[in-house]
């Protein structure tokens, strides 16, 4: 990653830090004499109720697809920091994104987020409110700023568009751009009813997603946005019974439930490449239909996690699983 707009040096945090409490945005307590239309709005995120008299206007965004939540939303202007990509940002928001400072290559210190000035922060997965790093949602609260979390990381039942369509209309209603949140919801779903459409009487075809382990197989369970991707793509998650997002499977249940695609999940160091090899090297996966036949597919990561890619990635999969519709 380029970074761009740098820090202070770290030395020259330590005076400022000394001389001033962290800063609480003017007027996010205050009930305003004239609220915008829209507001006062309250909404419960994981756990968390929050009440805005008037949208944030200095946002940090933690993570690809809540940074690309914002882009879609044309809330670039609102944003004062992002960090931590999983690969590239997509070329529609390009320039609205390099408009927007990078605090870090991953997630920034409590001491970065400070210097943002940002009165909200939005993470993408639990781990962006590490609460040993100084960045928990409580410790936000006490130091004036709002947050959110993505849904799909709070979840506890199974996530579906519906969350996904929940996500942006709460965003949208919390920067006062509902009408740009549901213009989103309206595409997305004819997005998605296109494919529906492009495949019906198609029967599923067994998916196992790969994406990394080598003693056990990193896998996507049967609660994340991933396994409604790949029903809507025309598959069957083949580890649906897995009540999480992400866990690992052993191999003996990758052969004993005989996938007839592999859908590897591209990000990080190691490559497409260098994972279908894995797969294929391994005497044990031999006789999986999958691996057999080497039927393949690829998405990337930030295709598969509750945001603004997912509407279009049910038809990228659809096209790999279905190549002859």
């Amino acid at each position: 990653m380029t970074w761009r707009r740098p820090l202070l040096p770290a030395l020259a945090l330590i005076p400022l830090l000394a001389a001033c409490s962290a800063p609480v945005p003017e007027g996010r307590d205050a009930r305003p004499e004239h609220a915008p239309p829209g507001f006062p709005y309250t909404v419960t995120n994981c756990g968390v109720t929050l009440t805005y008299q008037d949208p944030p206007t200095s946002a940090v965004t933690l993570n690809q697809h809540t940074t690309e939540i914002m882009l879609a939303l044309g809330l670039e202007d609102s944003m004062v920091g992002t960090a931590y990509l999983d690969d590239a940002i997509l070329p529609a928001y390009r320039k609205a994104y390099d408009s927007v400072p990078v605090l870090a290559e991953e997630y920034p210190s409590k001491e970065e987020l400070f210097l943002s000035g940002a009165d909200f922060v939005y993470g993408g997965y639990a781990s962006a409110f590490d609460a040993k790093a100084g960045r928990g949602r409580e410790e936000m609260k006490a130091d004036g700023r709002d947050s959110r979390l993505n849904v799909e990381s709070c979840a506890t039942g199974r996530v579906t568009f519906d969350d996904l369509h929940r996500e942006i209309t709460e965003v949208g209603r919390t920067f006062g751009v509902p009408e740009r949140a549901e213009k989103w919801n309206r595409e997305a779903r004819a997005t998605l009813a296109a494919t529906a459409r492009r495949l019906k009487g198609t029967p599923p075809v067994s998916v196992f997603v790969y994406d990394s382990g080598d003693k056990t197989a990193f896998t996507a369970g049967g609660k994340g946005i991933g396994n409604e991707l790949i029903t809507r793509a025309g598959g069957r998650n083949v580890f649906a019974d897995l009540d999480k997002t992400f866990g690992d499977a052993t191999w003996e249940q990758v052969v004993a439930r005989k996938p007839e695609v592999v859908v590897i999940y591209d990000y990080g160091s190691t490559t497409v490449e260098q994972k279908k090899k894995r797969l294929l090297d391994d005497p044990a996966l031999r006789e999986v239909p999958a691996i057999k036949n080497r039927r393949f597919a690829v998405l990337p990561l930030s295709d598969t996690v509750l945001g603004v890619r997912a509407p279009a990635a049910v038809g990228k999969l659809a096209a790999q699983l279905h190549p002859g519709r």
